[in-house]
């Protein structure tokens, strides 16, 4: 599992568990808490918001162990296409592994294009009279520059992120330390009448939106996943660095967002013409340190939401290749630059899917196109995997587990039950825009997709079902290194 000389032709294992962690909260952390504490004021209707980011952590934790256990038993590249072809092989054989990558080419730039629209967003701030056009020109060429960064070899890499992550940290620490220093507690714990009222209409759709948005604050905690065929000593680092990430995220956002009602009024957040409502950190810093703290803190939470964006693709861009790799997607994904040893085609085509995300936001909301992410995700990822690990534990019992679930089986039970709500209140929480619905279309739309390439490559229900316990990812070991033919080749 470690240790092993590296396959030729194939990925280096090279990142270790600060480097891991670093990806980890550099994707979580993000643009993400400076954008959507309004969201979540708006969601609960007051200061009370602070419940949606608990409530995300309590589900990112439950979630977290599942992928820790299946990421410690099989780290190859590729996170939940690995674990999904692992448990359902036998009965539907590579329609949910198919089915995963097909929706990932969707939600992983989706939730990358939210930090992009989040970067527009404090640009706006340092430039006050930037407008549509400008705002997307410079949305756009930020995209751009993260793929020509990562256009590079694993090793830049790593020392690129280390350094994005310090400057994420030095953001979210001035931020606050400034509220800590004009901290009003009557700001943030003075409640609107009925608050908590269970019973009335409104707290519940209310947490069901902040539980959506605290859970998307909080993702990310899965990226080394998808690096697993790159990181040193897998059964141990993946685990440490998905539980590390969350706890640390966690600690930050409940400073973050408490200090930030503790300044700012939660009023202002919710004026669509108020600063606080786009760029609340430059809020804060305006009016505890000035207007040049402001500027300085928004240039590093600009630089933060910039790491986001490349750990995400970092990340993403492995999942269709590893697929590809072992025949579970299109054949052209399985190309790795001859040189720096990355998947070609995987990040550009997310690349271009994160730009067109980031128009869709730029022209519609955050709030819609955050619902419109998660909503994708949830069955075939979050769901359907909750289920593997179940499914694992009872079919491959002797498969290598560095790492065994804390409590089993309560966190895959809390974990269900959280993305059970999300899902069922999605409509609700967006209306006119039919999330659940759009989310099924494309997944019906996947299903065709199969059935083409299905028919193309002569397996199940074309061909026989996979049987055999023999597969690349079993127990740690890499993919296959062999070089995959060129299908445009004669």
């Amino acid at each position: 599992m470690s240790g092993s000389p590296p396959p030729p032709g194939g990925f280096v294992r090279r990142i270790g568990l600060f480097q891991a962690t670093a990806i980890n909260m550099s994707q979580m952390c993000g643009i993400g808490p400076f954008v959507t504490i309004p969201l979540m004021v708006a969601a609960f209707g007051g200061p009370q918001a602070v419940v949606g980011f608990v409530a995300g952590a309590v589900l990112a934790l439950a979630d977290g162990l599942v992928w820790a256990e299946l990421g410690a038993a099989m780290p190859g590249s590729g996170g939940s296409y690995v674990y999904l072809r692992q448990a359902f092989r036998y009965r539907t054989g590579r329609l949910m592994p198919f089915l995963f990558v097909w929706t990932a080419m969707l939600f992983i730039p989706l939730i990358m294009s939210t930090g992009v629209v989040g970067f527009v967003l404090y640009l706006g701030y340092l430039a006050p009279g930037l407008g549509s056009t400008a705002g997307d020109l410079a949305g756009l060429g930020v995209i751009a520059l993260v793929v020509l960064l990562l256009w590079r070899g694993i090793e830049h890499i790593a020392r690129i992120t280390a350094v994005m992550w310090t400057v994420m940290i030095a953001s979210v620490v001035l931020v606050i330390a400034a509220a800590a220093s004009h901290f009003h507690p009557d700001l943030a714990f003075t409640y609107p009448a009925h608050a908590f009222d269970l019973t009335g209409g409104h707290f519940w759709p209310g947490f069901a939106a902040g539980l959506t948005i605290g859970i998307y604050d909080y993702l990310g905690y899965n990226t080394t996943a998808y690096l697993g065929a790159e990181i040193k000593d897998p059964g141990r680092t993946l685990p440490r660095s998905i539980l590390l990430s969350i706890l640390g995220i966690m600690a930050i956002y409940l400073l973050l967002q408490i200090g930030t009602l503790g300044v700012v009024d939660w009023h202002r957040m919710t004026d669509p013409h108020d600063i606080a409502s786009t760029s609340v950190a430059a809020a804060v810093l305006e009016r505890t340190w000035g207007r040049g703290a402001a500027d300085v803190v928004t240039v590093l939470i600009l630089v933060t939401a910039f790491a986001s964006v490349f750990a995400g693709l970092l990340g993403g861009s492995r999942v269709p290749y590893d697929a590809a790799r072992d025949r579970v997607f299109f054949r052209p994904y399985a190309r790795l630059h001859p040189r720096h040893r990355f998947p070609t085609l995987g990040l550009a085509t997310m690349g271009v899917l994160t730009a067109g995300g980031f128009l869709i936001g730029r022209h519609t909301d955050l709030a819609t196109l955050i619902q419109l992410l998660t909503t994708v995700m949830v069955i075939v990822q979050a769901l359907a995997q909750i289920v593997a690990l179940t499914v694992l534990r009872g079919r491959r019992p002797e498969l290598p587990r560095p790492y065994r679930m804390w409590l089993y089986p309560l966190p895959s039970v809390v974990a269900f039950a959280g993305w059970c709500v999300i899902y069922g209140y999605a409509d609700r929480n967006s209306p006119g825009r039919h999330p659940v619905e759009w989310s099924l279309a494309w997944l019906a739309l996947g299903c065709a997709a199969f059935l083409v390439w299905a028919r193309l490559e002569k397996v199940w229900p074309f061909g026989d079902r996979e049987t055999g316990e023999e597969d690349p990812a079993d127990a740690g070991r890499d993919p296959d290194p062999r070089p995959v033919p060129d299908p445009t080749s004669p």
